[in-house]
């Protein structure tokens, strides 16, 4: 398979940052880049063959990833898609049809980007719907239903304090100021597919500090309005270790 591959770096990405590295979003929480057309043309063949995998929807949350898609669809236009309101056209040309009874796998056929929905259930937010072509070694079905100490607990640096910061950072998230953090990961493959059950040993050379391949995570959280169900929009990006500039 033919890599898809950014060139460049967002300026706002180009320092590193601690685990969990939040700080607040000045710029857009949606964006289009120069890899969007090869990018979404990866993600319609996993929605067509591998829906199990990439998508989930709790019924009960319903009402929060109908109120996303709507959000979205307001947002748009100012990416350069043309919106009425039964229809799309993506900037790469293609129409897709609004489908408000399936939200999460229009979403997936709008935007470059993930999204994941964690709502609050009893103390924890909890992940009730997402859209997830590009996971990054984790599996949706196995953290599908599941609080946020659950989801990270493959993650080394993801300990008790850590976890209890995360929770209170969740609770603060207010409507209309969205947060964002990145990650940064080096791989061997440049396949923006790579889930990992938490159970399989880690894929001999699938990732390490020297791999070819730079793998950032531009992650934007947000609150809804209506519903107060907290958004993660993950926007992926893959650079060949030539392209990547000096980090800060």
């Amino acid at each position: 398979m033919t890599a898809i591959l950014q060139t460049t770096l967002p300026e706002d990405m180009r320092c590193a940052r601690a685990l969990p590295g939040i700080q607040p979003e000045t710029g857009p929480w949606l964006r289009v880049d120069e890899a969007y057309g090869a990018q979404m043309a990866r993600r319609e063949v996993l929605l067509a063959e591998r829906a199990g995998e990439v998508l989930y929807l709790d019924p009960a949350a319903r009402p929060a990833a109908q109120e996303l898609l709507d959000m979205v669809l307001d947002v748009l236009p100012d990416l350069g898609f043309d919106v009425d309101g039964t229809q799309v056209r993506r900037p790469d040309g293609r129409v897709i049809g609004i489908r408000r009874t399936h939200p999460m796998e229009t979403l997936g056929r709008l935007c470059q980007c993930d999204f994941v929905l964690m709502e609050k259930r009893g103390n924890e937010h909890v992940l009730t719907a997402a859209v997830l072509c590009f996971p990054a070694s984790w599996r949706l079905r196995e953290k599908a239903g599941r609080p946020l100490t659950d989801i990270h607990v493959p993650v080394d640096e993801y300990d008790g304090d850590v976890a209890r910061r995360v929770q209170r950072l969740f609770d603060g998230i207010q409507v209309g100021r969205p947060l964002w953090r990145f990650n940064q990961l080096w791989y061997q493959n440049p396949e923006l597919f790579q889930p990992r059950s938490a159970q399989e040993p880690r894929r001999v050379g699938s990732r390490s500090d020297t791999g070819p391949y730079y793998r950032t995570e531009r992650q934007t959280l947000l609150r809804l309005p209506q519903s107060r169900a907290v958004v993660f929009a993950i926007h992926t990006l893959v650079l060949a270790r030539n392209d990547l500039p000096a980090l800060g």
